[in-house]
């Protein structure tokens, strides 16, 4: 992992813990953010881990006589959120994986999840949050947010995310989740007519190959042999579900 870039990104905004309590050291911090999100922890939980399982104590860096509480945990993903510095982590991790040859960047697939949210308005502002919107998928109504997701075909690694509104269509964002060397770009029947909306709103000026089950035609080549769908989309749920 870079981590003295990723340091090097956080530390302006990072407090200095001046006047009061030191603050816990930032690279411990980012790294218990970073499990956090890798095995799906609450903040509770992650803190209740970092207690309980030596291997991601060691990891973070913390002793257990100074645990970073679940409030702490919380609070650092705010300041991410505040300065709005996830998309720049992303794309620090993401350059020095294709730096490492680790992302091969040849192929992309594109997909995306609902992330429900409550639909309740008791809360502060007694409203909803005008982000979130209701959407209807398969006979069944969600309340939330969407997930717009790009990985690559070959190593799996997520390399795009966008977040957006539950009724946003998927097909609208396909373009914010390309990187523009792919040779291909492997969508389900929910990108039905993404050649044209591409070709309508992209400034990109490399073409494509989409395909799906029924779509192989549309690969670059006669020879080219299409990844198994179905494990494609296995592979990009694992990854969801985990992120």
């Amino acid at each position: 992992m870079p981590w003295k870039d990723l340091i090097a990104l956080i530390e302006p905004h990072y407090p200095k813990g001046e006047g009061g309590r030191p603050s816990y050291p930032l690279i411990a911090m980012l790294r218990v953010h970073l499990m956090q999100n890798w095995f799906g922890y609450s903040d509770p939980t992650m803190e209740e881990a970092l207690y309980e399982t030596t291997i991601l104590s060691q990891f973070s860096g913390l002793n257990l006589e100074r645990i970073s509480d679940e409030t702490t945990i919380l609070n650092f993903r705010r300041l991410l959120e505040k300065h709005e510095l996830a998309p720049s982590i992303l794309g620090v991790i993401n350059g020095y994986l294709g730096d490492q040859g680790l992302s091969l960047r040849q192929g992309t697939i594109v997909d995306a999840t609902l992330i429900n949210a409550p639909s309740s308005i008791k809360n502060k502002d007694g409203k909803r949050d005008p982000k979130i919107h209701q959407t209807r998928k398969v006979n069944q109504y969600y309340f939330g947010m969407k997930a717009h997701i790009g990985v690559d075909d070959e190593s799996g690694l997520v390399h795009s995310v966008v977040g957006t509104a539950a009724n946003v269509a998927d097909i609208t964002q396909v373009d914010k989740l390309l990187h523009g060397e792919e040779n291909m770009v492997g969508a389900d029947a929910g990108y039905t007519g993404v050649e044209m909306a591409t070709a309508r709103t992209s400034r990109r000026q490399k073409k494509h190959s989409y395909f799906r089950p029924s779509l192989y035609k549309h690969l670059k080549t006669p020879t080219q042999n299409p990844p198994s769908i179905s494990l494609l989309k296995t592979r990009l749920t694992t990854i969801i579900k985990h992120s």
